[in-house]
């Protein structure tokens, strides 16, 4: 489990494949000063919001095997470049985000991020699927950042939701290198999830 609280931007370094156009990769990471003092090979990871293990680790960083089934459900690990990383929570820690998983459930695609005053704002396009679990006020992660949506509106192809981004959430997280139209890692609430299920259920 994670909170959606980025701990520290790294860098994937290098990207090796495993052989065939079917396999994963091996991914090494600079890990950008998140302390790497607790984590153990077989500890859990979130890089860009997904929950990845540690194979091996170096004085500045450590590595994860990515299979193919998770590179084709996410955005970021499969290329150079920074990414979101935290650490999975322990029993005691903070929660200042909220409950995530580090299981991403779709992609979304970025419509407008642009300031406002102080601010940012992005709105993002999710797929259809997710409609159902975006709310007002309610808890969505962005490539492993836990935010709060602003606005939702249900649009042809899926439902579009705004987020308000303060300075700091910009500066600290990858966030700041988004672009229009691209893609991004979304994981929508786990009490949502729960909700929608209880709702749907049909006793025979």
């Amino acid at each position: 489990m994670f909170t959606g609280i980025v701990a520290a931007v790294g860098r994937i370094e290098k990207i090796e494949s495993f052989g065939s156009a079917d396999a994963g990769v091996h991914l090494q990471i600079d890990a950008g000063g998140l302390d790497l003092s607790d984590v153990g090979l077989g500890d859990s990871i979130a890089i860009q919001g997904a929950c990845m293990t540690v194979v091996s680790k170096t004085k500045s960083g450590f590595a994860v095997d990515v299979s193919r089934e998770s590179l084709r459900l996410t955005m970021g690990l499969d290329s150079v470049g920074e990414v979101n990383l935290e650490k999975a929570l322990r029993v005691g820690d903070q929660l200042g985000g909220h409950i995530v998983s580090g299981h991403v459930d779709g992609l979304g695609e970025v419509v407008k991020f642009e300031p406002i005053d102080e601010s940012w704002e992005l709105v993002i396009r999710a797929p259809a699927s997710l409609a159902p679990f975006l709310a007002y006020k309610g808890s969505i992660t962005v490539n492993g950042v836990s935010l709060t949506v602003n606005r939702v509106d249900d649009v042809a192809g899926g439902t579009q939701f705004s987020i308000n981004l303060i300075p700091h959430t910009v500066a600290v997280t990858t966030l700041k290198n988004l672009k229009i139209a691209q893609q991004v890692n979304l994981e929508i609430d786990t009490i949502a999830r729960y909700v929608q299920r209880m709702m749907s259920y049909q006793t025979n």
